[in-house]
């Protein structure tokens, strides 16, 4: 799987946003600036603008102008699942040259490669939806993520 840097500036945003969610009376997490999460997770300030406005658009954040402005999350945190913002931002997860894994005609002897395309999609779609942008914040991930992760042969 190969994620583009889009995608990882906007995960890592959303993790910022949701480890300074601060649910006050407003029931709204107190606004942080572009520059503030851009400062906090190391990401280029004009290319973490245009992944914010973005991730806006895609209904994950909200944004205030002004000198009290900045971002939040649009939800709780543990209601936005990873592959949600993939999606926000690069669209469907599994894509072979640029097509959907169904719409591929594969013929003969490799007519099987459809299948395995779509099993590749659904394992991701699993992981990247059970997984939410909390868990991240929190660095407590599900059990089989974890499970996963810890097997030597992940790591290579």
């Amino acid at each position: 799987m190969r994620l583009s840097a889009r995608v990882d500036y906007a995960l890592r945003a959303a993790a910022e946003l949701a480890s300074v969610a601060d649910r006050g009376t407003t029931g709204r997490s107190r606004p942080v600036t572009a520059e503030q999460i851009a400062r906090a997770q190391d990401i280029p300030p004009k290319f973490l603008e245009s992944i914010l406005l973005q991730l806006r658009r895609g209904g994950i954040v909200h944004a205030q102008r002004g000198p009290e402005g900045g971002y939040w999350l649009a939800r709780p945190a543990g209601e936005i699942s990873l592959a949600e913002v993939i999606r926000v931002i690069d669209g469907p997860l599994a894509h072979v040259r640029g097509q959907r894994p169904e719409q591929l005609g594969y013929q003969g002897a490799a007519r099987a490669l459809q299948d395995v395309w779509i099993a590749l999609r659904a394992s991701e779609r699993e992981i990247l939806e059970l997984v939410t942008i909390a868990d991240v914040a929190a660095g407590s991930l599900p059990g089989r993520v974890n499970e996963l992760a810890a097997d030597p042969r992940a790591w290579s």
